[in-house]
């Protein structure tokens, strides 16, 4: 991985219920309470330098971001490349504008992210698609950008790693310093 950024080793994230087990608290298995303190451990952990970008926001203020691609390579990490999934809920349309033979378009999707054992979160997201040639190129770049934004608002309900630690403004601005 990254150079002093997250090291995560890949483990399963459905729990043992192994039938050979001695000990049973609550209904889980030693090995289960193991695992969900080792998830824990991981998705407390706060995104290094390495996974932070910026962009301009409203009103001149400076928003701090993880790429897509980022946070589903982190999600396979913690969660194991088959532990989690995505289900787009609803993808609704909200304007198609269009100027001089350009297209702008606004989409807001809802995103549910359910792991292996059926834990799940879903959030909203929103993508836009401005100026395009064409209604089909501004309809597919601004649903892409509502899914893959609601994904990643989804999963940052889990824990830090996951983008949670974004929403810390103390956070950011200590790591924007290194």
């Amino acid at each position: 991985m990254h150079g002093g950024g997250l090291q995560i080793k890949q483990e399963s994230a459905v729990a043992s219920t192994s039938a050979s087990a001695a000990s049973h608290a609550g209904g889980l298995t030693t090995d289960s309470q193991f695992n969900i303190q080792a998830f824990k451990h991981k998705l407390n952990q706060k995104l290094g330098p390495e996974y932070l970008s910026t962009r301009p926001g409203g009103g001149g203020t400076k928003l701090t971001y993880t790429a897509g691609w980022q946070i589903i390579n982190l999600a396979n990490e913690v969660f194991g490349f088959n532990g989690w999934s995505t289900n787009v809920i609803s993808l609704t349309t909200d304007f198609i504008d269009e100027k001089n033979g350009r297209y702008s378009v606004g989409v807001t999707s809802i995103v549910r992210v359910t792991l292996r054992d059926g834990a799940f979160h879903e959030d909203i997201g929103y993508g836009q698609g401005d100026n395009q040639p064409n209604k089909g190129q501004a309809l597919d770049k601004a649903k892409k950008e509502a899914v893959t934004d609601g994904m990643k608002r989804a999963l940052r309900h889990f824990g830090n790693v996951l983008g949670n630690c974004l929403y810390d403004k103390s956070y950011t601005d200590r790591v924007a310093k290194m």
